[in-house]
């Protein structure tokens, strides 16, 4: 119950906020990204630091509005002051990647350029990796380093509260700190359900394009009769679109005729229109193009039947 009630609350808590910032919707994986979380996104490196997102916006288990990107897991604590609402968790020390401290006679010199050393976990950051930390927000997007680097599947890697670090020297010299994927990594080895992960799982989610097919139930017929086509809409990624309209225009021998189809798609995204048609050319195919709107959206096909006798 009193979980119930945790949940309730945050995700009222949230929702006004969240609302009012805008949201931006990423194809490449269908899921979008608002509100404060959008504005933590963009005011620390975006694509590059934390990848696309591979979930929309849920509240967990215990009640805590969260979301998952590739490399990173965002949490909203709506109680906290507006400039720290927005927190990262900590994937890496959730995943047990975190080593020993370093011992007194490894902590590199205080004014050594080329690393910084951390108190607060006794590790500390070097070379390339502590130019990458430094230049994309240091401790308030990576935490704090919880390891040394060190070789893993021969690739050198550094492991931070939120984050990890991979170099990859075959690439450009300003690509080859890369991030690990612990936000997918995550997800997985928490088992969590994995129709978050499905393109549309929100409500949230933008259409930025259609996609549309048809088919006829009698792909050959008479010269005379009736046909029905079916006509399924969907967004890029298959996601059935409800309420969209649809108009047929059939290009017989005799001329055109044009049919808008009484009812829009259902929740499966499928409508139909039957026809009755009479005299066709045998042997000529009835090509048949299908116009779809669903609000500022437009989608097209086309599809044909043959009278063959």
């Amino acid at each position: 119950m009193v979980t119930a009630v945790v949940v309730l609350l945050v995700a009222v808590a949230a929702a006004p906020a969240q609302q009012q910032l805008g949201e931006r919707y990423f194809d490449e994986t269908g899921h979008t990204v608002r509100g404060n979380f959008l504005t933590h996104f963009d005011a620390n490196g975006g694509l590059e630091v934390f990848g696309y997102p591979i979930t929309d916006e849920f509240v967990n288990a215990g009640g805590r509005l969260v979301q998952y990107f590739q490399n990173a897991r965002f949490e909203y604590y709506p109680e906290n002051p507006a400039d720290s609402q927005v927190q990262l968790g900590k994937l890496a020390e959730e995943l047990g990647l975190a080593h020993p401290p370093l011992a007194a006679n490894q902590i590199p010199a205080a004014n050594d350029p080329r690393c910084l050393y951390f108190v607060a976990t006794g590790h500390s950051v070097c070379n390339a990796f502590l130019d990458f930390f430094l230049e994309h927000g240091g401790v308030a997007v990576f935490g704090y380093p919880i390891g040394e680097y060190g070789i893993e599947n021969q690739r050198l890697v550094q492991a931070f509260q939120q984050a990890r670090m991979e170099w990859h020297p075959e690439l450009p010299a300003r690509q080859r700190v890369q991030l690990t994927a612990l936000g997918t990594l995550a997800f997985k080895a928490f088992k969590l359900d994995p129709g978050l992960t499905a393109p549309g799982a929100s409500q949230f989610k933008a259409f930025p394009r259609l996609s549309v097919r048809a088919s006829p139930k009698w792909p050959v017929t008479g010269s005379a009769g009736s046909q029905t086509i079916y006509v399924f809409v969907g967004d890029q990624h298959g996601i059935a679109v409800k309420g969209a309209t649809v108009r047929a225009v059939a290009h017989f021998a005799s001329g055109e005729r044009t049919y808008n189809l009484p009812l829009p798609t259902d929740n499966r995204g499928i409508t139909q229109l039957e026809f009755p048609f009479g005299q066709a050319q045998p042997g000529r195919s009835v090509p048949i193009d299908i116009a779809v709107t669903y609000n500022n959206l437009t989608g097209r096909t086309s599809t044909s039947f043959l009278p063959w006798w």
